[in-house]
């Protein structure tokens, strides 16, 4: 049964399916339970399932992850909600070095069935200490998995397929797109969790993003369809593992690559997916990758300066146009 769902509301039925199914599965985190969560993610589980199940905690991201992470290794399938990611900097040393590591150590003795769900991004005017992006920070976590909904449909799928996984996985969702509205078919049969999805097809040249950038890339790929540009976009829904194949595959095809981030340029994803496509694509490539992303810089407070540190859709149909040599502007 197919049916228009908000963002929040499929990760909401996502974790009430699984809390349904599996007694172990128990949501932890500040607000997550008499309030519904800040985004409404939780909303009506505490209701349902108790508090024993949908567990409100201190203001202590270091503590209550810590707490997943014990629960995780007596067999529990913690779900843990960092309001946001940026409060993830202090549970940084729970994440990289137990989340992450202890199944390693223990020679696979023991698993980690631990998800931890961090909203972030750019919003509305939250200012730099709460408009972080930190892909560029987990990515560099060997053992840690991530994946990044665009979707409704990619947020009820993926959620879902993390609680039944036996790896720490970080779903990483972006605050813009709790109330987009998109389909969620519930009886569909879901990607592999790390697989990489086409948006939209084309010959011209590839658009390579992840999280709302996807989003945007394919509102920029329609408007680049009156100067003749057919741009293909790639959602990669997962930043680790990186799907490389799809981008490849497409890459032999269109033979240009135009990579979109929200995160700041520096050492980020786009980096690490140029750096690669490069080396895997490099007979294939008609020019060099062309990346846009945030600027190196904390987020200003004010909006057009926000909205002036991050990419926005004519950057991407301007950087299009340049790639495919129609626009020789600097």
């Amino acid at each position: 049964m197919t049916e228009q769902q908000l963002f929040w509301q499929a990760l909401n039925q996502a974790l009430d399916i699984e809390m349904a199914r599996d007694e172990f599965v128990f949501i932890l985190g500040e607000d997550v339970g008499l309030y519904g969560g800040s985004y409404r993610v939780s909303e009506g589980l505490y209701a349902k399932y108790g508090e024993w199940r949908v567990r409100d905690t201190p203001i202590s991201e270091g503590g209550f992850t810590g707490l997943g992470v014990g629960a995780a290794l007596t067999g529990m399938r913690p779900v843990v909600e960092i309001m946001t990611v940026n409060f993830a900097l202090l549970a940084l040393d729970v994440i990289i070095n137990m989340a992450a590591k202890i199944p390693f150590m223990s020679g696979g003795q023991f698993p980690m069935p631990l998800v931890i769900r961090m909203p972030g991004g750019v919003a509305k005017q939250l200012a730099a200490q709460h408009s972080q992006r930190l892909e560029h920070t987990l990515m560099n976590v060997p053992g840690l998995r991530i994946v990044v909904p665009a979707t409704p449909q990619d947020a009820y799928w993926q959620l879902r397929q993390a609680i039944a996984t036996d790896d720490p996985i970080i779903v990483l969702e972006h605050e813009l797109l709790y109330f987009d509205k998109g389909r969620l078919d519930l009886t569909a049969e879901p990607p592999p969790i790390h697989q990489a999805a086409i948006r939209r097809s084309g010959t011209d040249l590839t658009i390579i993003g992840y999280s709302r950038m996807a989003n945007l890339a394919v509102s920029a790929a329609e408007e680049l369809d009156p100067h003749n540009i057919q741009a293909e976009v790639i959602d990669l829904r997962s930043l680790n593992p990186i799907d490389w194949e799809t981008c490849a595959a497409s890459l032999k095809k269109t033979h240009r690559l135009l990579i979109v981030e929200e995160d700041c340029r520096f050492a980020g994803a786009g980096a690490e997916i140029a750096a690669n496509l490069s080396q895997r694509c490099f007979f294939d490539l008609d020019a060099a990758p062309v990346r846009i992303a945030g600027l190196d810089m904390p987020t200003p407070f004010n909006r057009e300066l926000e909205a002036g540190s991050i990419p926005q859709i004519s950057d991407i149909v301007h950087a299009a146009r340049q790639l495919a040599g129609q626009d020789k502007r600097v």
